[in-house]
């Protein structure tokens, strides 16, 4: 690494490109002949797949964000981050109605909007609250307690108890976890999760919390900058939040209303890192209330989209609609992909494993879709059922509401942004912390919350 002020000079380049070993090395490397046999990519007009006359009447999108912060509290790298997940409902209904009578006032299309959101602040390296040991102490607490503070509503079970019951649905650990106090007697395998607060069941009675199975705290770096953890943080609280919404209108018996209700989420469906995990949970648990809705519905699934931004789907959707020239418009408008395992790992993620694409991360599959006005979105539609999983095929029937996904996906397109929808624009704008400006913000915010701290 250089000195602060010091530039590379062109020695160390000239040596690199004579080197032996670099050569070697890149010699070797498998490229993708796209000349070659490939697992084709069907394509399906909208014609092709079965016609739904279904509208939505509300839009619920899910979008979150961190925003890391250096902290003045005597340590050197000292780190906080602040979080916010939003929830944002759109009354699509009523959109359709002013769309009848523009112009619209400004005034009046705000109020087709309603959001609400999650905001927390998690330490970071060498961030201790009061009475904890350690930063990731520190952590797994903060962590647990905004579980337990956060609810949809105030007559329904916590965001704690929504995580619980995906906990029971936990598979067996490959690799066993260990007792997340640092020096405890207990033998690596022998950690037993549990509910809420509990001990260690060794003489030192560490406390212990129901979240620590996410084993986000694994990834905490003591001596830098820990983005890579909080993005974790985000995307389960991301997830789970979905998983209550949905218990939580079971319980209050509002699962009807899932009739004219799209969800939409930012990024795939999956989990990635260390709470993986979580995904099976969640397919599992979506799998049972997906049976409720179809009970309260008519035989009606659950109409889920995770949208991904970037990545290499993302990347890979704009080389096929691309010509040499750079020209793009090679994928037709209002036509859809349906990806297989094998031209995932042919295509996209080179693998020559028969394992499917995803299986230990994903609770969905993947749609490619470009709308009519010419965007071009990656979705993932939910697993609802076993049968969904095999991705060695790609029917229709395995992608749940395909006909109402991609026809949302039109109505929803954003002019503002290229291949953006406006529910995940809008849910972006509750949740995005203004980089410059808030980076001021937060970190006099947290200067101020130590110094009351200390007081």
């Amino acid at each position: 690494m250089p000195y602060d002020g010091e530039f590379a000079q062109s020695k160390s380049l000239r040596r690199l490109a004579e080197s032996d070993k670099v050569k070697e090395l890149l010699g070797d490397y498998e490229v993708r002949h796209t000349t070659g046999p490939s697992a084709a990519l069907d394509k399906l007009q909208m014609s092709d797949i079965p016609p739904s006359p279904w509208q939505p009447d509300w839009v619920l999108a899910v979008d979150g964000s961190h925003h890391e912060v250096q902290v003045k509290n005597g340590f050197p790298g000292a780190e906080a981050s602040y979080l916010t997940i939003a929830s944002v409902l759109l009354d699509v209904a009523k959109i359709r109605q002013l769309d009848q009578q523009r112009p619209v006032d400004p005034k009046v299309f705000r109020t087709t909007e309603q959001s609400e959101s999650i905001d927390w602040a998690f330490p970071g390296c060498n961030v201790i609250t009061k009475g904890e040991a350690s930063a990731r102490d520190s952590l797994r607490k903060t962590l647990f307690e905004v579980f337990d503070a956060k609810r949809m509503s105030d007559e329904g079970e916590s965001l704690l108890d929504t995580f619980e019951v995906l906990l029971a649905h936990k598979p067996e650990d490959q690799h066993p976890q260990s007792c997340p106090h640092e020096n405890c007697p207990v033998e690596k395998g022998e950690y037993g999760r549990n509910r809420g607060k509990y001990s260690c069941h060794c003489e030192k009675q560490a406390q212990l919390y129901s979240t620590d199975a996410l084993r986000i705290h694994e990834g905490m770096n003591p001596t830098g900058s820990n983005g890579a953890m909080f993005a974790e943080i985000m995307q389960v609280l991301e997830r789970v939040w979905v998983v209550h919404i949905l218990r939580t209108m079971e319980q209050q018996k509002w699962l009807a209303s899932l009739r004219k209700l799209a969800i939409v989420i930012d990024g795939p469906l999956a989990v990635f890192g260390h709470p993986a995990w979580l995904s099976h949970s969640i397919f599992k648990e979506l799998m049972r209330l997906n049976n409720a809705v179809r009970a309260a519905t008519d035989g009606q699934d659950i109409l889920m989209v995770g949208i991904e931004k970037t990545g290499e789907f993302v990347e890979h959707f704009r080389q096929i609609d691309t010509n040499e020239d750079g020209q793009t418009g090679q994928f037709p408008k209002k036509s859809l992909a349906l990806l297989t395992n094998l031209y995932i790992n042919q295509n996209i993620i080179f693998s020559d494993s028969t394992r499917f694409y995803g299986r230990q991360s994903y609770f969905g599959r993947k749609v490619f879709y470009k709308t009519s006005s010419g965007a071009r979105i990656v979705a993932t539609l939910p697993f609802l059922s076993e049968g969904h999983k095999d991705l060695n095929n790609a029917d229709v029937t395995q992608f749940p509401r395909l006909t109402d996904a991609v026809q949302l996906l039109d109505r929803l397109v954003s002019s503002r942004y290229p291949n953006a929808l406006s529910p995940l624009v809008a849910a972006n704008a509750e949740a995005a912390i203004p980089l410059n400006l808030g980076k001021k913000v937060l970190e006099r915010l947290a200067k101020e919350l130590i110094s009351k701290g200390r007081a």
